[in-house]
């Protein structure tokens, strides 16, 4: 019998090619669409769960405790490690480090070579918590001792040529400090939020200002990590972990609690103290895009498979008259669906191959069609859903029929039929209008993140690092790249402007009992100037007031919420000891527009600086960058120069919403394509259904436009009743998506509009090549006939 049935199905697609191949595509390509997306899925899902001990990996968290709000911060302070494992019996190991976003790039040489690598600063059990494999060293002691650094494979195979002897190499550190190679690891894998190139020990910087916070309890910066023992109750250990934070300083405003590291990545925000989604959002919309893509492909099957069921009818009404039952039709209807579904596998596979690396440019990924268990299940899992989704319907509907009826030819579409069919169609093109409004939105936002005004002159501005010789000779340096052609302002800064920074409470005449978070910038003289910021009241520091030193300029967020009438000339109180305000500025973004602008301050920190900011005149950048290198490379000659460009790193910050973008596009692309197959299916069906009335309205006389409407406007009112189902729903999602940023574009009708207009367009289209085609056809063909 399975024999005879997949001859019967082989035989049914030598009859109707044009649907077979229309079904294949649909389904091979909702097939590749659907696998892409869980590998990606898959991969995110797995970030930071390579640990061994995953399951037991705490970071501290603390939410600060504001008038207007909760403000959560993955940083705490640096002797908190070392306290939990001195208080608390259930931690078995914990680790201060100051992570490779703050700490950065840095300079290592040899005697050879001189590389800028990515390093952090951390505890010396980091490597007892975290499963970055050391292939030299024990983990135990690779950091115990202060003037120790460990390396990655990869970047002691640069330094020294190979792992094996680099322990006990020496290394040049910023050409300032020297450190022994205690011990390698395996290069960190691409699904680990921490990426690093070495390791420094804490106790290598107790004594340095910028890194006070890592043994000092008067600043924050840090993340702590702890590996707790098993079995604990980590809900009861929050709760001694707080009343032990809170013996610190009985004042604090701070809550400290463990959250699973791994968990970070996908559930990182945090909105009033609650954690409220994060990446996690994104898995979800790609996954339901992915059943979109798929469900759409299913329907086109079980429209066309229905739609042509006269084909099979006396094959349909023979086996029933000689005893086939119900049941045996089903089997043999979903068997072909599974069948056709599993040939479809075959090319969606060799279409995922080819697309693939094209697809790992556009998220930023390094994913690879390994064939492991978890995706032989996930593929199998597809396409036996596929199968079953896309043969259900028309298994259902083609062993319903009577016998009787089919054998004396007197079989009609009934009603329900008709409207099950075009109730299908309208759910492909509403699921479509959907996705084409959904991406222009996402495509109008984008542009508005990238025209915003920020506040500030972003353009032009370059930036690099404080570091060797320039560090100890920064005022000759800045005024050396002032002369340079090209370059209209320097100054440096502790801010790169792109992110958050630190911050602090301050206290001032008149203030209330809230308590207020400032950021804090630290700058350099010219730097308001150097960014082109707008002073709305006072000055800006210079030069020519000798109490610049003590000198403070706040942006007009931090004033309203100071409720300070007439700054200018106030006193503020804060961990600095007592400043001035000399001046505000216009507000400016320094986070991404998903957050409203926080209160902030600018303070004289020459000392403190760790960037230079340098503004180049409008089309010389590429011989003004040779000019600074050259420059550069005076003061620091074995060192690499590096740099930046700062409107490039603000659009870092849209990162995820920028490849959320891309990739909306082109799956919005192919359910349009794969829901205009169906409908190109169904219209060559229904012209072939109806050849012989076109046929007698042209011999009585009917235009062959007349006959194109007629049959097009059939179609358009499925796109139009799709548009109407499809635009509150886009609309109810997308002013959902747009909440998450607190500046976002106004949704207007057009936008809408415009996803109707664009599917009602590409579907007429789709219609039109083959109505045309059949109206003006000889009427003579169709009525020869039987």
């Amino acid at each position: 019998m399975i024999k005879h049935n997949i001859i019967v199905f082989f035989r049914s697609i030598k009859r109707s090619k044009s649907s077979f191949l229309i079904n294949m595509i649909g389904l091979s390509t909702g097939m590749a669409c659907t696998l892409l997306i869980s590998l990606w899925v898959m991969d995110e899902l797995g970030v930071d769960k390579f640990h061994e001990k995953n399951d037991r990996i705490f970071q501290v968290i603390e939410h600060l405790n504001f008038s207007d709000g909760v403000q959560t911060m993955i940083e705490t302070f640096g002797p908190m490690a070392e306290l939990l494992v001195t208080e608390f019996p259930e931690v078995e190991y914990a680790s201060e480090a100051i992570p490779p976003s703050w700490f950065g790039k840095h300079n290592l040489s040899t005697d050879e070579k001189s590389i800028k690598a990515v390093g952090q600063i951390v505890g010396k059990d980091y490597f007892n918590i975290f499963s970055f494999g050391l292939i030299l060293g024990n983990k135990a002691q690779v950091l115990k001792d202060p003037n120790s650094i460990v390396l990655s494979k990869s970047l002691a195979i640069s330094l020294f040529g190979t792992t094996e002897n680099s322990i006990g190499k020496a290394i040049s550190f910023e050409e300032d400090k020297q450190f022994m190679v205690s011990g390698v690891y395996e290069d960190t894998p691409s699904n680990s939020t921490i990426q690093f190139d070495f390791a420094l020990s804490s106790h290598a910087y107790k004594d340095l200002p910028p890194w006070n916070s890592l043994h000092s309890w008067n600043g924050s910066g840090p993340q702590v990590y702890v590996l707790l023992k098993e079995g604990t109750n980590i809900n009861a250990f929050n709760e001694k972990v707080d009343r032990l934070r809170k013996s610190t300083n009985e004042k604090s405003i701070r809550t400290a609690v463990l959250v699973p590291f791994s968990k970070h990545y996908l559930h990182g925000t945090y909105e009033n103290g609650k954690q409220v989604g994060g990446r996690i959002q994104y898995v979800k919309l790609f996954s339901i895009i992915a059943l979109i893509i798929l469900v759409i492909a299913c329907i086109n099957f079980m429209n066309l498979s229905t739609a042509r069921a006269t084909k099979r009818l006396k094959e349909i009404g023979v086996k029933k008259a000689v005893g086939a039952n119900r049941r045996i039709f089903i089997t043999q209807f979903l068997g072909e669906s599974l069948l056709m579904a599993f040939m479809a596998l075959i090319f969606s596979v060799t279409m995922v191959t080819l697309f693939l690396p094209q697809f790992n440019v556009i998220v930023g990924k390094q994913l690879a069609l390994t064939f492991s268990a978890n995706l032989i299940f996930i593929i199998l899992g597809i396409t036996i859903f596929t199968g079953i989704i896309a043969g259900s319907y028309p298994a259902i509907y083609l062993s319903g029929f009577n016998a009787i009826t089919i054998l004396k030819g007197k079989l009609d579409q009934s009603l329900g039929e008709i409207w099950t069919r075009k109730g299908l169609v309208i759910i492909q093109f509403s699921l479509s209008i959907v996705l084409i409004a959904s991406v222009l939105v996402v495509y109008k936002q984008m542009q508005y993140v990238q025209n915003q005004n920020l506040g500030y002159e972003q353009d032009n501005i370059v930036h690099f690092n404080l570091e060797g010789q320039i560090k100890k000779q920064r005022e000759a340096f800045i005024a050396e790249l002032k002369k340079l052609p090209g370059i209209q302002n320097a100054s440096s800064t502790t801010h790169n402007m792109v992110g958050h920074n630190w911050s602090v409470g301050l206290d001032w005449e008149g203030r209330d009992e809230r308590n207020i978070a400032f950021q804090v910038a630290g700058v350099d003289y010219d730097f308001i100037e150097t960014m082109d910021m707008d002073i709305v009241a006072g000055r800006g520091f210079s030069r020519e007031f000798g109490a610049d030193s003590t000198g403070l300029v706040f942006n007009q967020t931090a004033i309203q919420t100071m409720n300070i009438k007439d700054p200018i000339g106030k006193i503020v109180r804060g961990f600095y000891g007592e400043g001035t305000i000399i001046g505000v500025v216009k507000d400016f973004h320094f986070k991404s527009l998903h957050d409203k602008v926080e209160p902030l301050f600018m303070t004289m920190m020459p000392q403190a600086t760790k960037k230079i900011m340098a503004r180049i005149e409008a089309g010389m950048e590429k011989e003004v960058l040779a000019e600074i290198q050259h420059l550069y490379k005076t003061f620091n000659p074995s060192l690499p120069f590096e740099y930046e460009f700062l409107d490039k790193n603000f659009q870092k910050l849209y990162k995820s919403e920028q490849r959320v973008a891309s990739l909306s596009k082109y799956f919005a692309g192919l359910a349009v394509l794969i829901s205009c197959l169906g409908l190109f299916g169904l219209v060559i069906f229904t012209i072939e259904r109806r050849r012989k009335e076109i046929s007698i309205r042209k011999v009585l006389g009917q235009k062959a436009s007349q006959i194109t409407v007629m049959l097009s406007s059939e179609f358009a009112k499925l796109v139009l009743a799709s548009a109407i189902i499809a635009l509150p729903i886009a609309y109810l999602l997308i002013s959902n998506w747009l909440s998450s940023f607190s500046y976002h574009i106004s949704l207007n009708f057009w936008y809408f509009l415009s996803a109707g207009l664009l599917a009602m367009v590409i579907a007429m289209l789709t219609v039109g090549s083959q109505t045309i085609s059949a109206a003006n056809k000889n009427p003579v063909g169709g009525l020869r006939e039987e």
